[in-house]
């Protein structure tokens, strides 16, 4: 397992996955005001899973709620 996390070629993708995934589910948590994914999704570190489930499933805005 360690000679994996010391792979450079196997490492700096996997950090640009999970970085890329972070930073669009914050970024939508921040835009629906969810304070309590947004902590969630700063502190847990799932290589993105968590991520893409929020953006699909739990994070999906309202656009009837946001023009009223």
């Amino acid at each position: 397992m360690s000679s994996y996390l010391t792979n450079p070629y196997l490492l700096v993708p996997l950090i640009l996955w999970s970085l890329f995934w972070k930073g669009l589910a914050l970024w939508r948590a921040a835009k629906n005001n969810s304070k309590p994914w947004f902590v969630v999704l700063l502190a847990v570190n799932t290589l993105g899973i968590l991520e893409i489930l929020y953006l699909s499933i739990f994070g999906k805005t309202n656009t009837s709620e946001r023009d009223a």
